[in-house]
């Protein structure tokens, strides 16, 4: 955070759990999403950037961070839920959403289940849950997808990597980067220390074994586009989006109205690796976003 960014953190039980949010500048609310395996912090290059102009709002998601681990409502509808009741407590009408990774599935539900509540959405380095389940093979889980099918495996990930946070974060920190040394040793201590809390690794593999109750949701409206501007933005070095699917055909097969960024020299964790990129392209999306 710049020294003149002034964020604050507030908690609140909203759709029957207790969610945390961090909330920075003024104007139009623009609601940042985060992704496996981060919090609210993998915004923090972004936040100052567009708080200059929006309202920025980042949640940690149900799970992770510091919002509630509950044992269930993991399914995307009930997360999109969460986010509407965030906003109904804000008093947000409507809002432009950005998503990245998980917090990208998190949206696109919220874009098909809440469409008179969301302006435009940005879905970052994103396959939409059910493009990976008609795709999924063995293939696929060695270009990257493994750990969709390990996490889902019942107590087993939890006992396997509790007391091992930081091996088992770094490995992706480090694997799904362009520079495996993007992130310094003091930004995965942020993560790590999030993810050895109480619930926290459940609360990571709930979201993931949700999978079939998501992908079913997918499925009963995946004929009815998503009606607000769509700006899907990929790293192009990452095996398991950028060189493993056209990004960009994906998602107009998901959209009325799409645009595509790729942006070269860069992995999954687009925000954090290559921020004046993202940022550039948040704010020409953004322009003309009044609230």
């Amino acid at each position: 955070m710049t020294a003149t960014t002034e964020i604050t953190h507030h908690t609140k039980v909203l759709n029957g759990i207790n969610q945390h949010w961090v909330s920075a500048g003024q104007g139009p609310p623009v609601y940042l999403l985060h992704g496996f395996p981060e919090t609210w912090y993998g915004w923090r290059k972004q936040i100052p950037v567009l708080a200059e102009k929006y309202t920025v709002i980042a949640p940690d998601l149900r799970g992770y961070g510091d919002t509630e681990k509950p044992a269930a409502g993991y399914d995307k509808r009930t997360m999109a839920q969460d986010v509407l009741a965030l906003m109904d407590h804000l008093g947000h009408e409507r809002i432009a959403l950005v998503g990245h990774d998980r917090g990208a599935r998190v949206g696109t539900r919220f874009a098909k289940d809440h469409r008179d509540r969301i302006d435009r959405f940005v879905a970052m380095d994103n396959i939409p849950t059910r493009v990976i389940a008609d795709t999924y093979d063995v293939a696929m889980a060695r270009q990257g997808y493994w750990f969709f099918t390990f996490l889902q495996v019942p107590d087993l990930p939890e006992a396997l990597i509790a007391g091992n946070e930081e091996t088992w974060l770094t490995h992706f920190y480090r694997g799904w980067s362009y520079d495996p040394e993007m992130l310094t040793p003091e930004e995965i201590d942020v993560y790590v220390r999030a993810y050895r809390q109480p619930g926290a690794v459940r609360g990571s593999c709930m979201d993931y074994r949700a999978a079939p109750v998501d992908v079913a949701q997918d499925r009963e409206d995946e004929d009815q586009p998503i009606d607000c501007p769509v700006l899907t933005i990929w790293g192009e070095d990452f095996s398991a989006v950028g060189q493993a699917y056209d990004v960009l055909d994906v998602w107009k097969g998901m959209a009325r109205e799409v645009r595509g960024v790729g942006i070269p020299q860069c992995g999954h964790l687009c925000q954090e690796e290559k921020p004046e990129v993202v940022n550039a392209e948040l704010l020409a999306f953004l322009d003309g976003w009044n609230g």
